[in-house]
């Protein structure tokens, strides 16, 4: 259950945003301006499902850079779990927290849950330009992989509509 905002559907203009990934290190949608992004929201970063999803990330960033397309991953928590959790998994990909004010990039993006407090499991493909291209609400306790990202990707670099699945 989200907060009421809409999640933005593909043709929109992405929301903009600056989240820290260290305390002297601010990462956003604009620094990738002419590129593709990956945005992977997930709910925390200990959960066993998050952890699968996030190391799977890692394992097809080659893939994903052969497309030339960033990939950030946000949730909730701080910079330091997100530091931890980075190092014990491997994962060289920024990881964004969305802890201060709590989930306000998960509210502009339709996907955070007040019941929970946590962002909902969702991914978005930004194009180059920085409208959404591919959106897809995952339940929270699967791991929606990375086949339909691929896809979306696939179908940008190709100049074929990319739709919400």
């Amino acid at each position: 259950m989200t907060d009421g905002n809409a999640m933005p559907m593909p043709g929109e203009r992405a929301p903009d945003f600056a989240l820290p990934t260290f305390p002297d290190q601010r990462v956003g949608l604009a620094d990738y301006r002419g590129r593709p992004v990956v945005l992977a929201f997930y709910p925390a970063d200990w959960s066993p499902v998050c952890g699968d999803q996030m190391s799977l990330y890692q394992a097809v960033s080659p893939v994903f850079a052969q497309y030339d397309a960033a990939l950030l991953g946000i949730s909730v928590d701080g910079i330091w779990s997100h530091r931890a959790f980075a190092q014990q998994r491997n994962i060289d990909y920024p990881l964004l927290s969305d802890f201060e004010p709590k989930g306000e990039v998960s509210r502009e993006y339709g996907v955070y849950s007040p019941v929970d407090g946590v962002a909902e499991r969702s991914l978005f493909l930004i194009d180059s330009d920085g409208t959404i291209a591919w959106s897809f609400l995952s339940p929270r306790g699967v791991n929606p992989g990375a086949d339909g990202i691929l896809a979306a990707l696939d179908a940008l670099e190709n100049g074929r509509v990319v739709v919400r699945r």
